[in-house]
């Protein structure tokens, strides 16, 4: 279900970012900007939006898990991660070695 469901998210990023570079050569071309030109302009406007849509949906589907010690900066990011596997890498953030400076006390 969760793949059908990105699958789709992705197809409709794709379809967003083509009828926008559309839009836009549609736009070019009523000013005559030569036929090269035009490709450049529409690739890139399709490449630079559907990387930011992929982008967006990527971050929607990453769960990450940090350290809750102050000064910690031990993270995890799970990409479309089950129930199971969440709960999993939530309890190594919670308990993963710490690293220590030699300030601690003896």
């Amino acid at each position: 279900m969760k793949d059908l469901r990105q699958r789709a998210l992705t197809a409709g990023a794709v379809a967003v970012s083509t009828a926008l570079a559309i839009a836009i050569g549609v736009r070019l071309a009523s000013y005559g900007v030569p036929a090269v030109l035009l490709l450049a302009c529409c690739l890139s406007c399709t490449a630079a939006v559907s990387s930011l849509l992929f982008r967006l949906l990527d971050t929607w589907s990453t769960t990450t898990h940090r350290c809750t010690r102050p000064g910690c900066d031990f993270q995890v990011r799970l990409t479309h991660g089950g129930a199971a596997e969440n709960r999993r890498w939530q309890e190594i953030a919670a308990t993963h070695p710490h690293t220590t400076t030699g300030t601690e006390a003896r």
